[in-house]
């Protein structure tokens, strides 16, 4: 993009960025020397974190770098753990020269992948790789089940060592209000759409194998798969397993999607990781339901990160009402110029 117009926090975090790309920007921020090797930017979901990461990205100028979504990096790391036999092997594989990494949506709820992230970041910044991540949660909210919140302290402490943590978190959900302002690029995971009621037309059932299981499906045919919410979110899929689906079906309708304070804490998440790895992979998904979306996620309990699922599936023509356009962000339009190159 050729201007960013930037709110005051998406400026700090720009500014931050711009440090560590080897530049001060407009503003000389006080980061203690050396120059951290990497930014956390952390914030409410639709605040303009994963556009200011991909900004960055483009602009680096090196041939060794790379970008994931979290649930895309760990699927390829437990494949490569596989193959090789063991996480050094494995994380050697992945990373090879890399010299900068950037991860989306950095999250940690399960105590396992909690142990394999606590020894990539050590291998990340024993090997000077420049690491910047966005989050929805300040490094000391994450594995916040207090029962196992201590064995990730470590990393904690590895990510404010080595890293500049920059809250991103301005009043405005622009990944919504564009959708109102009706800005939003109908195109990928935005040309599908939130339908209140049944899909139409008959089905033609077929299951579907998926790891250790059959997926009943409503219809798989070509690249399209149409299932049932309690069929794909109420059995044991995790989000590797529907990255997998996605190799095959690109287009994605899920049907009697329920009001998800009634159903199982372990089918919300399911949900959230279904929505998480199609909205990254830019895949169409289309809803049925009986219900709007703000009564979708309304007193959901112990369900983390699903206020980043509303956040993307408001992307979804139908899922909000029309309403008046609000007014431009406030800012001055700055980004570096040049390319950069990463410190050494």
């Amino acid at each position: 993009m050729d201007e960013l117009v930037l709110d005051d926090a998406q400026r700090t975090a720009a500014a931050a960025l711009a440090t560590v790309a080897g530049r001060s920007g407009r503003r000389r921020w006080a980061f203690p020397r050396p120059v951290p090797r990497g930014v956390y930017l952390h914030g409410r979901p639709g605040r303009g974190k994963t556009m200011l990461m991909d900004e960055f990205f483009e602009r680096v100028d090196s041939k060794r770098k790379c970008r994931f979504h979290f649930h895309q990096f760990f699927a390829r790391l437990h494949t490569a753990i596989a193959e090789s036999g063991g996480l050094p092997a494995a994380l050697d594989a992945l990373l090879g020269d890399t010299e900068l990494i950037c991860f989306d949506e950095f999250h940690v709820h399960d105590v396992g992948d909690a142990m394999l992230l606590t020894r990539l970041l050590q291998t990340l910044f024993a090997r000077r790789i420049v690491l910047v991540a966005t989050s929805n949660y300040p490094p000391e909210q994450l594995l916040p089940n207090p029962l196992m919140h201590a064995k990730f302290e470590p990393a904690i402490a590895l990510l404010r060592a080595h890293l500049a943590v920059v809250a991103v978190d301005g009043p405005q959900d622009y990944r919504a209000r564009g959708c109102r302002d009706r800005i939003c690029d109908r195109t990928g995971f935005s040309s599908g759409r939130y339908v209140r009621g049944h899909r139409p037309g008959a089905d033609r059932p077929t299951a579907v194998p998926i790891a250790h299981l059959l997926l009943r499906a409503r219809a798989a045919e070509a690249d399209l798969l149409v299932v049932d919410f309690d069929e794909v979110c109420g059995k044991p899929l995790s989000a590797i397993d529907f990255l997998a689906l996605t190799h095959t079906y690109r287009r994605w309708v899920v049907c009697a999607v329920p009001s998800l304070r009634r159903v199982p804490v372990d089918a919300v998440t399911r949900f959230v990781n279904l929505v998480d790895v199609l909205y990254d992979a830019d895949l169409p998904l289309t809803l049925y339901t009986e219900v709007s979306l703000p009564e979708l996620v309304r007193d959901v309990a112990a369900a983390p990160d699903l206020e980043r699922t509303a956040s993307r599936l408001s992307r979804l023509p139908g899922a909000r009402p029309a309403s008046v356009a609000e007014p431009a962000v406030s800012g001055e339009a700055w980004w570096p110029t040049s390319r950069e190159g990463l410190p050494k």
